[in-house]
């Protein structure tokens, strides 16, 4: 299928129904993330706030992609927004790929990620406590769930959200219910 001929395919349910479900996981995944780091007190090493930069860029997106599909909008702008989500998704699952290559020992990471965390903001003052902390190493996972890490999640549905968006954005349309 020649591009110019997926632009001009009509929009409908299906990708109202994708430009939300990605705004809503994407949202959910980067929220997370920041409930670890502020809450659960997971310090996040260098590539994990490298992780978050595609979220943030298609968190956005997805919420203009699912304003324009549910208001029919025309079309390229609707199946663009979604093939843009797609492509920063692979972004996201690239980055979470290197991170837990890094993590397994697979390959070196950055040589700035090397620093080991902890600190104690519990001295009285608060701005040398924050001077004194250092992030985690890249290459140490924080903690492992069904043998994944953070990172390795992160590949994980990273892959699903740019599966389903790239499904949409080529997907042919059906009529709104």
């Amino acid at each position: 299928m020649a591009v110019s001929e997926l632009f001009r395919r009509p929009t409908g349910f299906r990708q109202v129904l994708a430009s939300g479900f990605l705004l809503a996981g994407m949202a959910i995944t980067v929220g997370a993330a920041l409930l670890f780091q502020y809450v659960g007190g997971y310090i996040p090493c260098a590539l994990c706030l490298t992780e978050r930069i595609p979220y943030y860029v298609a968190v956005p997106v997805a919420l203009v992609a699912f304003v324009a599909a549910a208001g029919r909008a025309p079309a390229p702008l609707t199946r663009g927004l979604i093939l843009l989500i797609g492509l920063i998704m692979l972004v996201s699952l690239a980055l979470g790929v290197y991170h837990a290559g890094v993590e397994w020992h697979f390959w070196p990471g950055p040589s700035g990620c090397a620093q080991v965390g902890g600190g104690d903001l519990s001295s009285g003052d608060l701005l040398a406590d924050i001077d004194a902390i250092k992030p985690p190493s890249c290459d140490a996972a924080a903690g492992r769930f069904l043998g994944l890490s953070f990172a390795g999640w992160n590949a994980v549905v990273s892959a699903l959200f740019a599966a389903i968006a790239l499904r949409s954005a080529f997907a042919k349309a059906d009529r709104f219910a």
